[in-house]
């Protein structure tokens, strides 16, 4: 179990500190109307992955176990591209990120919208949750229900601390900025390597 948290809190947190649709409505949405009117939208995902989540499931459900390490592979070389496009930002000149315009969305239904029309979540499940969570699923129904539970619980955590600082501080320094890539840089390497070792031996019959 305490393997599916690692991997469900590691990912969630590379996935939250990534710019995305989500990040950008949610600084818009701060800078607009302040951090405390914004920071229930953190909880969208829960809502808008419902649906994204369920469909998954059901299809990977019927694949064979062939097609879901298949699934578990890719999702490992994606882990593994986004690392490198992470590790790529840290070479370009550091900057402070600019503030969106206040013309964004303004309620938790438009942040639900946003993620939904986002490509990440459907990505995310497909290629990474979803086959680890099936995986551990058949190991021990507890450690995917942990697994999920962490996913979520760190993206919120994570997304609310972003809130909280942008709102708070107005800019995150470009020195943390840095940081922070590198973190989720790691991270994304590293679950992606593990994805990679644990499914390609068993696609290969080992």
């Amino acid at each position: 179990m305490i393997e599916s948290i690692v991997f469900g809190s590691g990912f969630a947190f590379a996935a939250a500190i990534q710019p995305g649709p989500l990040q950008a409505f949610l600084l818009a949405r701060v800078a607009a109307g302040g951090w405390k009117r914004t920071l229930p939208a953190v909880l969208a995902p829960l809502l808008s992955d419902i649906p994204i989540a369920a469909l998954v499931l059901l299809v990977l459900g019927r694949l064979p176990a062939a097609a879901q390490q298949g699934l578990r592979a890719a999702g490992g070389v994606l882990l593994v591209y986004l690392a490198l496009a992470a590790f790529r930002q840290l070479r370009l000149p550091p900057e402070a990120p600019a503030a969106a315009p206040p013309s964004a969305p303004r309620t938790f239904f438009a942040a639900v919208l946003v993620n939904v029309l986002n490509p990440n979540p459907y990505l995310g499940w497909a290629l990474v949750l979803g086959p680890a969570s099936v995986a551990a699923w058949h190991r021990d129904p507890a450690s995917a229900v942990a697994l999920v539970v962490a996913f979520y619980a760190t993206i919120v955590a994570t997304l609310a601390a972003f809130v909280v600082l942008f709102g708070t501080a107005r800019y995150i320094s470009a020195g943390a900025r840095r940081g922070l890539i590198a973190v989720a840089a790691a991270a994304l390497a590293v679950l992606g390597a593990y994805q990679l070792a644990v499914s390609v031996p068993r696609l290969m019959g080992f």
